[in-house]
């Protein structure tokens, strides 16, 4: 049986407190410390929907707010912040799931986030990272300088990009996925925009588009283990 328990978490000594919210499955054996994306919280029902999604096939999340979502702000937090925020999350999962193996990561800006955390210094207990649709760069300005730091992660990776990515280029992506080598994996959604949003043109649903890359991800982390 599912259980999901509400919690906070000091994310810094400056910003205070932030809530978090923890989805475990019985049978877990992994559990994603799971960042949302710059402009939707924890809630979103992308979010909800993906850890749904993920419970189903034995993997557990913690999602949680950054400080600016947690008080009801519209600028994310300025990257100091963010990634001592994100180092906190990770503490928290390993503290209150020690013998779950860890994954972190998130969509958009809390993937990006992650990646710059681990780059600065290692996650403890962290054995990979997976972004739902990584901002590789600014709407329209194709871009490599945000993949820069990517280089000093040393462990491995999940991108998840639609093919329609205004933030990431799909060639750019392939690019990048073939210069940082074995540790990094791209999975490209065909026809997913930034939020995985398919046309209906393309005779596929939002629905089976999020099926695909759950799928994706939780066979990942099951290669990862």
């Amino acid at each position: 049986m599912d259980t999901t328990t509400e919690l906070r978490f000091l994310a810094s000594n400056s910003a205070g407190e932030v809530s978090a919210l923890l989805l475990r499955p019985a049978d877990a054996r992994w559990l994603y410390v799971f960042g949302h994306g710059a402009g939707a919280g924890m809630r979103h029902r992308f979010m909800g929907a993906a850890s749904d999604a993920l419970a189903a096939q034995g993997i557990a999340t913690l999602r949680y707010q950054f400080p600016y979502m947690e008080q009801g702000g519209k600028r994310p937090d300025a990257p100091k912040l963010a990634q001592a925020t994100v180092r906190a999350a990770v503490a928290e999962a390993a503290r209150l799931m020690p013998k779950l193996a860890l994954i972190a990561g998130g969509k958009s800006f809390g993937g990006r986030m992650t990646s710059q955390a681990q780059a600065e210094a290692p996650l403890a207990h962290v054995r990979g990272l997976a972004f739902l649709g990584f901002p590789l760069h600014a709407a329209g300005r194709p871009s490599e300088e945000r993949a820069t730091h990517l280089f000093e992660v040393k462990i491995p990776m999940l991108f998840l990009q639609g093919t329609r990515d205004a933030l990431a280029d799909i060639a750019l992506m392939r690019k990048l996925a073939k210069a940082l080598g074995k540790r990094a994996t791209l999975v490209a959604i065909e026809g997913g925009d930034h939020s995985f949003h398919v046309p209906a043109r393309t005779g596929r649903n939002d629905a089976e588009t999020r099926t695909e890359l759950l799928d994706a991800l939780a066979g990942w982390i099951e290669d990862v283990s």
